[in-house]
């Protein structure tokens, strides 16, 4: 082979390991995009898991504030079934605010609130709350380390054909104000 051969077939070589390298960089990134979305499903899983033993100790006490119980629970089955990251946002803002009622009812019935399993349970969704946030952020980072991988050059040039598309932020949107506040557990 000549000269010339072998300066092609090098140059081939180097941009196809640099092709790789740009396709296993973005695949990783996509990873950690996945990942992190599965810690907001676990977290939400518990979240999901709680409510339905907060609801029934309130019921015991609040038998008459059915609405707010029942809205409660409507509002954690549609987050469970919400399929997509946009429409799971959705959801839990609107089981966020369902479960800040069910708190204010707590103010109303002083043995609920002195209620020992209550507390657990309150102090528990805190805590979950709070995972929950870290969680969201985590996702998004991922989720900003990603699209800023897929839209600088050079892979800007090819992800969209290898696959690879901007992926939705966890956004809180119009209720962020409200929700970025943990639950207050209060004695």
């Amino acid at each position: 082979m000549s000269t010339t051969a072998w300066i092609v077939l090098g140059v081939i070589v180097v941009l196809v390991i640099w092709v790789m390298t740009i396709y296993n960089g973005l695949v990783a990134m996509r990873q950690r995009c996945d990942q992190a979305f599965a810690d907001i499903d676990v977290q939400l899983k518990q979240r999901h898991d709680l409510i339905p033993n907060l609801v029934e100790t309130v019921k015991g006490y609040a038998a008459h504030e059915r609405g707010t119980l029942e809205a409660v629970i409507q509002a954690r089955n549609t987050a469970i079934a919400a399929p997509g990251v946009e429409q799971k946002v959705q959801a839990e803002n609107m089981l966020s605010g369902a479960l800040r009622q069910l708190f204010a009812l707590s103010e109303n019935y002083p043995n609920l609130k002195a209620n020992a399993n209550f507390q657990q349970l309150q102090s528990d969704l805190s805590d979950i709350e709070n995972k929950l946030a870290a969680s969201r952020r985590f996702f998004n980072n991922a989720v900003q380390e990603y699209n800023t991988g897929i839209q600088q050059m050079p892979a800007a040039l090819f992800a969209g054909s290898m696959g690879f598309h901007t992926r939705a932020f966890f956004d809180l949107g119009e209720t962020r104000a409200q929700l970025e506040e943990a639950p207050s557990v209060k004695f």
